[in-house]
């Protein structure tokens, strides 16, 4: 058998792998784009096959196709849907043309795959082509952005349970310290006491806002221009084919999708991602600061704060014997780095659209899918290889307690900021407690001054 079979297209005739599901257009995609090494998102793969096979249902249902071909192509649509043919789509993920090559390369192996079906030889286009069938009723500019939503919202559910299972276990750790009172810090100074408990209940809170706004992002993508093909006018397109396309869409995601009622308008422009992506960059803000404050609160642990202990994952040094480093911590505020600098790469791709349409989306594409796969991955390992696994160092914080001057404050309402003051002055000089130079000056019994810092007081609303 050859080992290559021979394809032509507008530019002439190229030879392409015999066995390859792809084609010439993607034979010259991958020559042209050798750029970032990177692959189309898998997630993309997929509802590119759900779009397909929606159209494809379409066009059945108007007559296009006799019913052996309809079933052929229906069930390569639906294989790609499920993930069977992501290792066919080979093109790079940066790519100019606005995702031309990305579309056609999903037509050329949609279209041999159904002709496989079919028991035909690979490239008998005649018989099945990549464009007058795959591509029938549609453009690479309706069939990309729609094809896009779909797999970011789905990502998006995938990430909101991961926000979910991550804030749910920061609140079983509110209930787990809720009784080891701390030094509260304001600009990395000792401020007044608090407690653990009340720590963690701000990050679960932090993150249940985070999950709220990821929640609300599905509706920002739900109205997709699937029917609008080249510029949103549906030229070449049957009214038919443009009202009847979304609706088995939404049957087969199961998405609440809807057809924009400005077809021209949503092939034009792209700013809903940009909402999404600050949603996400949100998020990534709060990861970054609670994970900060995790490897504060952990660091030392001797000669540091060492309030909490973190689970140990792993060696931390090749030099330093019994190195444990804070490594979930820190590869989760990496992650959420690569998303904050994304977020910077979709604005400024959406904000270079013109006129009727935005050639930037492979690039929007590429960072939407690849911040809301590390920000789910690293909610994941967080909650899983740390947060749950955290542990408060009680004696640490009961020592801290004793001897920092963060208990002055609650003595001001007694005795007033001066004498208050004074009292921290005299323990920092001397080097004795707060609640020593208390009691010797009779301000408070030792009973009342543990009172006055145990967990109920501490965290009591007001005075």
């Amino acid at each position: 058998m050859a080992d290559f079979r021979t394809e032509k297209d507008l530019l002439g005739e190229r030879e392409v792998p015999a066995g390859a599901l792809h084609g010439i257009y993607t034979e010259r995609a991958l020559e042209n784009f050798p750029l970032s090494g990177r692959p189309i998102h898998p997630q993309l793969i997929r509802a590119f096959g759900a779009v397909k096979l929606a159209c494809a249902r379409t066009n059945h249902e108007l007559g296009k196709w006799d019913d052996a071909k309809s079933i052929a192509i229906e069930q390569a649509c639906a294989e790609m849907a499920e993930g069977l043919l992501d290792e066919h789509i080979r093109v790079d993920a940066l790519q100019g043309g606005a995702g031309t090559s990305t579309n056609m390369n999903v037509n050329e192996v949609l279209a041999n795959r159904a002709l496989q079906i079919l028991g035909r030889k690979l490239g008998d286009y005649e018989a099945i082509s990549p464009l007058d069938d795959l591509n029938l009723h549609q453009s690479t500019n309706d069939t990309y952005p729609t094809a896009l939503k779909v797999a970011a919202i789905r990502m998006l559910r995938d990430l909101e349970r991961e926000i979910t299972a991550l804030l749910e276990a920061f609140q079983v750790q509110e209930k787990a310290l809720a009784d080891v009172v701390k030094v509260g810090r304001t600009q990395m100074q000792d401020a007044v006491l608090t407690t653990l408990g009340r720590e963690m209940s701000a990050y679960a809170e932090a993150f249940s806002r985070d999950r709220w706004r990821v929640y609300k992002c599905e509706e920002r993508l739900r109205v997709v221009n699937l029917g609008g093909t080249a510029i949103g006018t549906g030229l070449g397109a049957p009214r038919q084919f443009i009202f009847r396309a979304v609706e088995h869409l939404r049957d087969i995601t199961g998405l609440g999708l809807a057809r924009a009622e400005n077809l021209v308008e949503a092939t034009q422009n792209v700013d809903a991602f940009v909402e999404v992506s600050g949603i996400l960059k949100a998020l990534a803000t709060s990861l970054v600061k609670v994970s900060t404050d995790l490897r504060w609160l952990s660091s030392g642990p001797q000669a540091g704060l060492g309030e909490i202990r973190l689970p140990a994952r792993q060696a931390g040094s090749s030099i330093m014997p019994g190195k444990v480093n804070p490594v979930i911590p820190e590869a989760v505020t990496q992650a959420a780095i690569r998303v904050m600098a994304n977020d910077q790469a979709i604005a400024q791709a959406a904000s270079l659209g013109s006129l009727e349409l935005n050639a930037f989306v492979p690039l929007i594409a590429d960072c939407l899918l690849e911040s809301l796969q590390l920000l789910t991955a690293a909610c994941s390992i967080f909650r899983r290889l740390c947060v749950e696994g955290i542990e408060a160092d009680r004696d640490r914080c009961s020592a801290q307690v004793r001897s920092a001057t963060a208990a002055v404050t609650a003595l001001v309402e007694r005795i007033g900021y001066p004498a208050a003051q004074q009292i921290a002055l005299d323990a920092g000089r001397s080097g004795r407690s707060v609640r020593e130079v208390v009691i010797e000056q009779g301000i408070l019994t030792g009973e009342e001054f543990d009172k006055l810092i145990s967990p109920e007081n501490v965290t009591r609303l007001g005075s």
